[in-house]
């Protein structure tokens, strides 16, 4: 594959927002709104990311992106917005002030899921029509190296040591465990139907896994690479069968995890040292990915087919506002 173009490391910028202006209201309001910091939204449909002030739950700017965007997050600097744009085969890099494209680099093909590495210098992608994943440098711009994995693989996340790469294989059901200074998939485990995200807890101990068919979250231990639990959900306010997880993010410290559940219109709150679920709340239609903020006060929720965004408080276990995107929301990053 050719160099498309090459990134230019920036230092961090930062984004000052006068939340009091933006509201015209005085604290008592600001104390509902879900915090500092900046949302990035990725619109399936829409083809653009809705840019949203948390200070003030408000639609700051709206950027039309390529077609069909669905991972988003932010590079490691934070300076840049970087969004899988599936069917132009690509990973868009975006300026987080103006939406302004930077650069385009090769993925390989359908990017659905990325992970930018801890140490900043590359991109992982998941691609869901070549059964690979791709590791692109982003110094240089161009694709390092890939390596072969399970049918539509999506999830993909790094272990907080950075020996292991995971990659979950939606129609093979199993998730693969690259060795990063080796660049081989050493070894797969067995998963239930159709895993689509996959996170590890903060500590590196366990990673988790969404298998949105086989309705529950797996949890598998690191040091032997087996299940060692499976999270189910019954929420009384919704059919057994529309529980299908998908995103999970886990709190500062990871305490919590919160599991956005699909169809199913609401997010799961789960206890991680018990693996117990302690709660769930209702959002908008069929939320896929969250993000949550900085403090670790509110989840920034993304619904699919009402084609909004859910604050919640997850002290209160409420959404304390629902603020419009674009068309089918996706995935969520959060800038400070």
């Amino acid at each position: 594959m050719s160099v498309l173009c090459t990134l230019s490391l920036r230092p961090v910028c930062s984004m000052v927002l006068s939340s009091v202006l933006a509201l015209g209201v005085g604290g008592a309001a600001l104390a509902q709104s879900g915090g500092a910091g900046t949302a990035y939204v990725s619109n399936e449909r829409g083809n653009s990311v809705t840019v949203i002030d948390l200070a003030a739950d408000k639609v700051v700017a709206t950027w039309p992106v390529g077609q069909r965007p669905r991972g988003i997050a932010l590079s490691r600097d934070g300076t840049k917005v970087l969004v899988a744009v599936g069917t132009d085969n690509a990973v868009e890099v975006r300026d987080r002030q103006s939406g302004r494209l930077i650069a385009s680099l090769p993925s390989g093909q359908d990017p659905e899921q990325f992970w930018p590495s801890r140490d900043g210098r590359m991109l992982y992608v998941s691609n869901e029509d070549d059964a690979a994943v791709t590791a692109i440098d982003l110094a240089k711009g161009e694709v390092a190296w890939q390596v072969p994995v399970g049918r539509e693989p999506e999830g993909v996340t790094e272990s907080p040591d950075g020996k292991w790469l995971v990659v979950t294989s939606e129609d093979q059901h199993f998730v693969s465990w690259i060795d990063i200074a080796t660049r081989k998939a050493i070894d797969q485990t067995p998963t239930a139907h159709r895993p689509r995200h996959v996170e590890f807890t903060p500590d590196g101990r366990d990673l988790w896994v969404a298998d949105e068919t086989g309705q529950v979250v797996q949890i598998i231990d690191v040091a032997t690479r087996k299940v060692t639990a499976t999270l189910s959900f019954a929420s009384p306010e919704t059919q057994s069968y529309k529980v299908m997880p998908c995103g999970i993010r886990f709190t500062d410290g990871g305490r919590l995890a919160v599991i956005a559940l699909g169809r199913a219109n609401q997010i799961a709150l789960v206890d991680v040292q018990s693996r117990t679920v302690t709660g769930y709340v209702r959002v908008g239609g069929r939320p896929w990915h969250l993000a949550i903020t900085p403090d670790g006060k509110h989840a920034i929720v993304a619904n699919g087919m009402t084609d909004n965004v859910s604050v919640v408080d997850l002290a209160a276990r409420s959404v304390i506002a629902t603020v419009p995107a674009g068309g089918s929301p996706w995935g969520v990053a959060i800038a400070p």
